[in-house]
């Protein structure tokens, strides 16, 4: 499953290559092409991974963001 970052007008771009790295362990220099991607086309890809994974990914960015007051989200579709 492809597990997609959704662009929003609130959610800092230091807040989404911090999940990046974490949840989706990127190094910087991903992150922040990832982050950018998600800036400029409204999504963007993270990762793929099996479903439990995929939907464990998109639950912890769900809780990060609710525990910083960020809307961020992600989604994730089969690939």
């Amino acid at each position: 499953y492809n597990v997609f970052l959704l662009n929003d007008d609130y959610t800092s771009m230091d807040f989404v290559v911090e999940i990046l790295m974490k949840i989706f362990r990127r190094n910087v220099q991903d992150a922040y092409a990832i982050m950018m991607e998600v800036h400029q086309k409204g999504r963007g890809l993270c990762g793929v991974y099996p479903y439990e994974i995929a939907e464990t990914k998109v639950h912890q960015v769900r809780i990060a963001a609710r525990e910083n007051k960020f809307p961020l989200k992600a989604q994730m579709e089969e690939a």
